[in-house]
């Protein structure tokens, strides 16, 4: 009886990498509420300036929004043990995942030549700190996909620990749900 009552507590238990993974998303929460916070209370300056949302981050959150749709395939497909199809899936939610920061770059490029550069003060340049750190944040989970994917194509053993894959899911929604954001309070607050 005892053992069963230990298995049953273990399960109710977090994976400690998922803990972490928990803390880190909450740290990066907290630093994005800290800046679109100072967005909130700075915009009331005198020498404020307002854009106009790229039309590239359009697009990019279009992307966004489908890169987590085909990560949840992925998770499913490994789940399943359906390899090729996990790969081709793993292999677009990168692929999707360097569209977003091209249609960012993109929309950078647009604000600056828009007269939206770096110098004075505004809320373009509080968009170019923004989403340049969720751009960053993005190209990080890019590398770990790529890292799960060189995993999935050259492992001679095969690990259905699914783990891995759901903590790169849980991040890959994050940043989604943290980019719809961001683009609804630049959309909202402007």
């Amino acid at each position: 009886m005892e053992a069963k009552d230990t298995v049953n507590e273990q399960r109710k238990k977090i994976h400690p990498h998922k803990f972490t993974l928990w803390v880190a998303l909450g740290s990066i929460i907290m630093m994005f509420a800290g800046l679109t916070s100072a967005y909130v209370v700075k915009r009331d300056l005198p020498a404020w300036t307002t854009f106009s949302i790229p039309k590239a981050f359009w697009y990019s959150t279009a992307v966004m929004l489908v890169s987590s749709l085909t990560v949840q395939m992925a998770l499913k497909s490994f789940k399943e043990r359906e390899m090729l199809r996990y790969r081709n899936l793993l292999t677009a939610t990168a692929v999707l995942g360097i569209v977003f920061v091209l249609l960012q770059w993109e929309g950078f490029r647009e604000l600056w030549h828009s007269g939206i550069t770096l110098r004075g003060s505004g809320g373009g340049q509080f968009l170019y700190v923004i989403a340049g750190l969720h751009a960053v944040h993005v190209l990080g989970g890019v590398v770990a996909l790529l890292v799960m994917l060189a995993r999935a194509y050259v492992s001679q053993i095969r690990s259905y620990n699914s783990i891995p894959v759901e903590l790169m899911t849980t991040y890959w929604h994050f940043v989604d749900l943290l980019w719809i954001y961001l683009f609804i309070f630049f959309m909202a607050i402007n």
